[in-house]
């Protein structure tokens, strides 16, 4: 089952089948300014109001599309990318995480308290008004639209519990004398988020038009949830459901991220170019593509976002054995036969790109020239380094030889999530339940689709690594990685005071390329991660603005 966003004004608006609906939305009064009776007046009015709220999911995707600027881009607080900004273009991926960067008063650049909440009251008086509608709302539309609606309020709390662990759960709408309220317990929160999930998954309408949250999709992000709540057999559950209800695997790994109609997409947000787009090509496409002898000269290319060698040497070779960078010292071409997902994703030095081949090296003989087209330069942190520091360039989110992006911006597809994120939750939730035959059959679906060999393990630190790399190497670059180290207790071992690191190559004057496995943090600094940014300081102004919560009610650490 795919379903697909096409979002034209400034609210995310869905494509429909009708024509005439689609050109009356381009010119609508703000979906923030209705009025309850305008609301609902019309099942079209109730709509735009509804798909104001689907704007909260597309901001947050962890992809592209989440923030013009790709400010949002998940996987560059992790160890698998490298932002070659130190601030520029709004990406604190790097001072983001220097020490200090967090104190007690409130999340940081993960902040999103006040913004949630605001959501979340909009969900609620979307579902408090939909019980008095008007006469011309029937009653199948108001239950679709409720189940719908509350498939997003969970999303939110969801993205709370992800930030901070806890929350307060506001179920209806309030006022002032409701201000002073306490936190509810974790597992008050999780039953809250499946509650709304099962709803969703068991009233959505089971045909919905493209663009409509579906059945399929609650389900899986129920299974997320659970996977968030260490609700193991629920997370099994949920993925049954969401298989149930259409989830299936591409057989085309490659299809995925070329083909919004690929059955694999449980979700997805489409742009359009001089409408509403984004700026991944200009910040993920290889330096080259602007340059003079191109396909697009004279483009701004800011090369930004670089897969790190912890990524890129964790891809297998194609006959499932690990890869070892003594490569580098043999002559051995140490891009050749690799995990065939490695191809899909990674833009590396002798890559066929756009009828040329990727240059990502140094010259041994600068007296000729110093550096390949695509360049490779050491981090500082001045500003932007202007191409890879890494080595490598990310390719999912970008379209070999599209044009236009150029003048009118990037279109390229959004992913919020796809089936083979649900069979990964599935996999681990056996394992952490003891049946790893199971865990197993999950995982080595993943694996087949892209003829990687079988994986075997009997106990749990087995499985976990495994389930883990293929987490990793999957879902490279969709917004995971970050969270699931979080989630994991992995992140302070993979993240606190360490360096990432790049490939530097250098092209000797006999053709051949040297390789040397090199930090790409820049000197003298490295990554910060305590063990307090599991869970960040719920906000100052919560604290002191609601009697019912006190100092002591905030995270340990803060």
């Amino acid at each position: 089952m795919k379903f697909r966003f096409i979002i034209i004004a400034a609210a995310a608006l869905t494509l429909s089948s009708c024509s005439d609906w689609l050109n009356e939305a381009l010119d609508i009064t703000p979906s923030d300014r209705f009025s309850p009776a305008a609301v609902w007046s019309s099942e079209a009015n109730a709509d735009r109001y509804l798909l104001g709220l689907y704007n909260f999911i597309k901001e947050n995707n962890g992809t592209v599309g989440g923030d013009s600027n790709l400010a949002t881009f998940w996987d560059a607080y992790s160890d698998i990318i490298k932002s070659n900004s130190w601030n520029q273009y709004n990406h604190p991926y790097n001072s983001g995480f220097c020490q200090g960067a967090w104190n007690g008063h409130d999340a940081g650049v993960f902040e999103c308290w006040s913004d949630c909440y605001t959501r979340i009251r909009r969900c609620n008086e979307f579902l408090r008004d939909v019980t008095v509608k008007g006469p011309s709302i029937s009653d199948d539309y108001a239950v679709t639209r409720s189940a719908e609606m509350r498939c997003i309020r969970a999303y939110i709390y969801l993205k709370l519990m992800k930030i901070y662990g806890k929350c307060i759960i506001r179920d209806a709408v309030d006022g002032p004398e409701q201000n002073d309220k306490a936190l509810a317990t974790p597992d008050e929160v999780w039953d809250f988020i499946e509650d709304d999930l099962r709803f969703a998954g068991s009233n959505i309408r089971k045909s919905q038009p493209r663009g409509r949250i579906t059945r399929a999709y609650a389900w899986g992000l129920l299974s997320k949830a659970a996977l968030y709540a260490e609700r193991w057999d629920l997370v099994i559950e949920a993925a049954d459901s969401c298989e149930a209800y259409g989830g299936t695997l591409d057989p085309s790994y490659d299809n995925v991220f070329a083909d919004i109609d690929s059955p694999e997409l449980l979700l997805t947000f489409q742009f359009v170019q001089n409408k509403l787009t984004h700026r991944a090509d200009v910040f993920f496409r290889p330096l080259g593509d602007g340059a003079e002898d191109g396909k697009h000269p004279g483009a701004n290319v800011y090369a930004v976002f670089g897969p790190t060698s912890e990524l890129v040497d964790s891809y297998e070779m194609a006959d499932g054995t690990p890869f070892d960078t003594l490569c580098f010292n043999t002559g051995v071409d140490p891009y050749a036969n690799r995990d065939p997902r490695f191809y899909s994703t990674i833009l590396y030095n002798g890559a066929q790109w756009e009828g040329r081949t990727i240059e990502t090296f140094v010259s041994a003989d600068t007296t000729v020239f110093k550096h390949g087209k695509d360049k490779i330069v050491e981090f500082n942190t001045s500003g932007a380094a202007g191409s890879t520091v890494t080595g490598y360039y990310l390719k999912k989110f970008i379209t070999e030889d599209q044009t236009g992006w150029e003048k009118y911006g990037s279109d390229h597809f959004a992913i919020v999530m796809r089936f083979a994120e649900v069979v990964l939750n599935k996999a681990e939730a056996y394992a952490q339940n003891g049946d790893f035959d199971n865990a197993y059959l999950e995982l080595n679906r993943i694996r087949g689709r892209v003829h990687m060999p079988d994986k075997a393990g009997a106990d749990l630190a087995t499985a976990m690594a495994d389930i883990k790399h293929e987490r990793m190497v999957e879902l490279a670059g969709e917004g995971q990685r970050f969270w699931d180290l979080r989630r994991w207790k992995d992140a302070v071992g993979v993240i606190n005071e360490k360096n990432f690191h790049g490939c530097w190559i250098t092209k000797k004057t006999d053709g051949s390329f040297s390789y040397k496995k090199v930090s790409c943090d820049g000197k003298g600094l490295t990554h910060t991660f305590l063990d307090s940014y599991y869970a960040f300081s719920l906000p100052l102004t919560e604290i002191n603005n609601n009697n019912a919560i006190s100092p002591s009610d905030n995270n340990p650490g803060w």
